[in-house]
């Protein structure tokens, strides 16, 4: 057996680059079809361009798809797993699911998997799917889903009964590393269907498609295959082998487009990358009977009673030289067992024992859909602007269309994707999001994530942020400084190298936001989509319905917290640099510009105690926009707290602080607050909400007739269920109810409909501030909780209940239900399901049903923080 090594100490040897232990992981997409990368046409419409009918046939140019993948941080590889249950029209390959037009609801993926473990370096990772046993309901999925009014429910696979009487396969992947490049596998197949069945379990082993594009120096690599082995070399990579238990039979061919199934054109192999899907589903000479490709299967043919079990032992193996047999015995078993027990002491150690059961398998399934999460994501945008030399130019009007102004953009790196399947590419602002709770187990990559998206080669010269791949130009809110402040802390408060080297990039960011989004140069913000464009009355990407300017209380809020977020960077730089001195003054008065703004331009409504925002016309008047949602709510997330030590340390700003409030009276509610804390040491409050105002924003947030749901903070008030907010602009009427799932409307297109749910990340800062009101307030004070209920409670037990309503969304109630599976009779009940957690992207404001992507841990991860902050008080 080898030395034991815990996951800590691999960790550790990973960031001293003493071993390269994060050099294979699960880095391989759910979905590569459907993407802006992989777009070529005319219009940008993706999802036609390169729909599911076509991912089987056709090579891509980007990156690669599969099913349980992994594959090393550059792609030259690709491992995944393929299923045929004999009956369907195509070997079950890739997830399948309906594009953005495909749905009433938006895109949806149709299937059953789940991340069910995985450690920060993938040296143990387990991965589940269920596989219906009947011929898979293609047509129908499309036909039913594309019939249904925006009213309906989503057509789901369950749906449609093909899980009836248990006929499916249950399908486990374990992994397991004996070194960095060293990947013990084990497939699990499970008959839980009533009688005998058969499978074909299909591990395959192929190289990215990087020497069809005509680009220099890109030499074709080979597989060779031999029974129960695949034997690959390549340039760079060197020799690579997949070896499996027993005979089992190597299908291969190339990965190579089928140009004569998609277009009726010659292409450039006999056997195309559909090639043994249609050797074994239509019986084609297909696969090269040579035995040789740069696309390979092991096949296995596995027969099994009711309720019988059989497991596939792989290995997968890269070295510099030729590579001889490898050990699928008792080495293999030692490497899982103990791969396993490690991955069982790290989680010990980071839950903690106050946690329930139910609570840890939350956090553990939760990180685990992070690190599955975590894509290698390749896009030269100037290369796609232009095209290849060995391929048709693309559409003149490309140069003028989709992320045309981002030519610098030159990605070729691992990132943490919102959701697998859904969100294939990074989103800014929910990446920023994924990397508290990824610092919680690994903040070296935390902190690289947030660093990425700053290089020269991400960030536009002019200092934006690039949003998402369907529209790098699109405005997210600024929560990188935010995240960047919270990783430092969670990784102990010690690296400010890292906080020293994020902080001077986002200070160009934070001029873009001044010089691009304050058009009025009043202090009060604009910003656009920012994350919430559904709960407007109407879409704030779009031109306006009229002339005017739209300020919204979102982005003054967010522009207050990034001010303060940024003071708090300078301040804990300038303790150890007194250079950050400056940095911190400036930022602690563009704070008190902004704040006061907010309240001097007309943003907060005294009577209805709220922000709102609101159309300034070119003829100086301003139209306030009542609709009570958490656009009003997130300036509570402006907040921060100096104490004297540290401002006496810091006696310019200190200096600036006193003058300020001396003779800028104006500026008095938003930074004037002192109170000893309860140790002692005299401190002050920080917050684009005063301390009058506060309160009175809390009674409508904490009010269950409003905001307050029994799972979280809604995102828009449940008053407007029964008083519509209506405005007429420009001729047209144009309204916002409360809706508390997917919206009816498809003003907004595609799935950014969203009316009323409960959103984990805004719910996680709302928790926070209220966390920083409550260590500056103490005790002394309390909150009606819930309004209306005449019991008050100190702000610290508020955000005690809200983080727990906001867990209880993936805990079983005390019938045995999970909320977020709502009224999923199967996902709730059957043993083979009911256990097996998803972290979908936003709730039902009411009941609490998962919505939107079910994969998308990456933010709604945030919930594995709530369970270790709360159960660690």
């Amino acid at each position: 057996m080898r030395h034991r090594v815990g996951e800590r100490s691999r960790l550790a040897q990973a960031d001293s680059g003493e071993q390269p232990w994060r050099a294979w992981g699960p880095y391989l997409a759910e979905r590569a079809w459907g993407t802006v990368r992989e777009d070529y046409s005319e219009h940008g419409t993706a999802w036609d361009y390169f729909p599911h009918d076509h991912a089987r046939s056709r090579a891509y140019r980007w990156n690669d798809d599969g099913m349980a993948g992994i594959c090393d941080d550059r792609q030259t590889f690709c491992f995944g797993l393929a299923l045929w249950n004999g009956r369907d029209p195509i070997l079950k390959e890739r997830m399948f699911g309906l594009g953005g037009d495909g749905g009433n609801h938006g895109e949806d993926a149709k299937e059953y998997w789940w991340y069910q473990d995985s450690t920060p370096t993938h040296s143990w990772m387990s991965w589940r799917y269920h596989y219906p046993q009947e011929p898979f309901p293609y047509d129908q999925l499309v036909r039913v889903n594309g019939q249904r009014s925006r009213e309906e429910s989503e057509y789901e696979l369950v749906d449609t009964g093909i899980f009836d009487d248990d006929r499916f396969w249950a399908v486990t992947v374990d992994y397991a590393k004996a070194s960095p490049r060293d990947m013990c596998v084990a497939i699990t197949v499970s008959n839980r269907g009533p009688e005998a069945a058969s499978l074909h379990v299909l591990p395959t082993l192929w190289f990215r498609n990087t020497w069809s594009w005509g680009l220099p120096n890109r030499p074709v690599p080979v597989l060779k295959g031999s029974p129960g082995r695949l034997a690959g070399r390549h340039r760079t990579l060197g020799h690579i082998v997949l070896a499996g238990s027993g005979d089992a039979a190597p299908l291969l061919c190339d990965n190579e487009t089928n140009a004569q199934r998609l277009w009726g054109q010659p292409g450039k192999s006999l056997y195309p990358k559909d090639g043994i899907n249609d050797y074994l589903v239509s019986g084609s000479p297909t696969v090269n009977p040579a035995g040789e490709g740069t696309k390979g299967s092991l096949h296995y043919v596995v027969t099994l009673g009711p309720g019988e079990s059989r497991t596939i032992r792989l290995r997968l193996t890269q070295e510099d030289e030729e590579i001889g047999p490898l050990d699928l015995g008792d080495g293999w078993s030692d490497v899982m067992r103990a791969r396993r027990a490690e991955a069982d002491e790290f989680f010990t150690d980071l839950i903690p024992a106050a946690a329930s059961a139910e609570e840890a398998a939350v956090a553990r399934q939760g990180i685990a859909g992070l690190m599955w999460g975590k894509q290698f994501y390749h896009f030269d945008v100037k290369q796609w602007l232009t095209g290849d030399p060995g391929s048709a130019p693309p559409p003149p009007g490309r140069r003028y269309g989709r992320n045309n102004a981002w030519w610098h953009m030159n990605s070729f790196d691992v990132i943490s994707m919102p959701d697998p399947w859904e969100y294939p590419w990074y989103a800014a602002w929910d990446l920023a999001f994924h990397t508290v709770s990824i610092a919680r187990v690994d903040p070296a990559f935390a902190k690289s994530q947030l660093l990425l998206l700053l290089r020269e080669w991400y960030m536009h010269p002019n200092g934006q942020i690039p949003a998402y791949e369907w529209s790098f130009a699109d405005v997210n809110p600024p929560v990188h400084a935010w995240a960047a402040l919270r990783v430092f802390e969670i990784d102990g408060g010690r690296d400010h190298d890292f906080l020293a080297r994020i902080m001077h990039k986002l200070l160009l960011n934070f001029t873009w936001w001044v010089n691009r989004k304050d058009v009025g140069g009043n202090n009060v913000f604009e910003g656009g989509f920012l994350g919430l464009d559904n709960v407007g009355p109407f879409d704030r990407s779009a031109a306006l319905p009229v002339a005017g300017v739209l300020e919204q209380s979102d982005g003054t809020g967010w522009m207050a917290m990034y001010a303060l977020n940024l003071l708090d960077m300078a301040v804990r730089l300038a303790l150890h640099d007194r250079t950050y001195e400056d940095m911190a003054t400036k930022f602690f008065e563009h704070f008190a510009y902004i704040a006061e703004a907010a309240y001097r331009q007309g943003l907060w409504d005294e009577e209805d105690c709220f922000f709102y925002d609101q159309l300034r016309l070119p003829d100086g008047h301003k139209l306030p926009l009542k609709v009570r949602s958490i656009v009003g709510l997130l300036p509570l997330a402006a907040t921060t707290r100096l104490s004297a030590g540290t401002l006496n340390r810091l006696p310019e700003l200190h200096a600036r602080l006193r003058w300020l409030q001396a003779s800028q009276g104006e500026y008095a509610d938003v930074i004037s607050a002192r109170r000893i804390s309860p140790e002692g040491r005299q401190q002050r409050l920080l917050s684009m909400v005063g301390q009058d105002q506060l309160l009175r924003v809390l009674a409508r947030m904490l009010d269950p007739e409003e905001f307050l749901s029994p799972y979280g903070i809604r995102t828009l008030s449940r008053s407007h269920l029964e008083k519509p907010f209506t405005v007429s602009l420009g001729g047209s009427d144009f309204t916002v109810g409360y809706e508390p799932a997917e919206s009816t409307s498809g003003l907004f297109g595609g799935n950014s409909n969203w009316r009323g749910p409960v959103w984990m990340p805004v719910n996680y800062l709302l928790v926070e501030a209220l966390r920083e009101y409550a260590d500056f307030f103490g005790d002394d004070m309390k909150a009606e909780y819930p309004t209306g209920s005449q019991r008050k409670v100190p702000l610290a037990e508020v955000a005690d209940d809200i983080s727990r309503r906001l867990i209880s969304l993936f805990l079983p109630d005390d019938t045995g239900h999970r909320p977020i599976y709502g009224a999923n009779h199967i996902l709730q009940t059957h043993p083979d399901w009911k256990d097996l957690i998803v972290f979908p992207e936003y709730f039902h404001g009411d009941n609490g049903a998962g919505l939107g992507a079910w994969h998308q841990t990456g933010w709604t991860a945030l919930v594995v923080d709530l369970i270790l902050t709360l159960r660690r008080r």
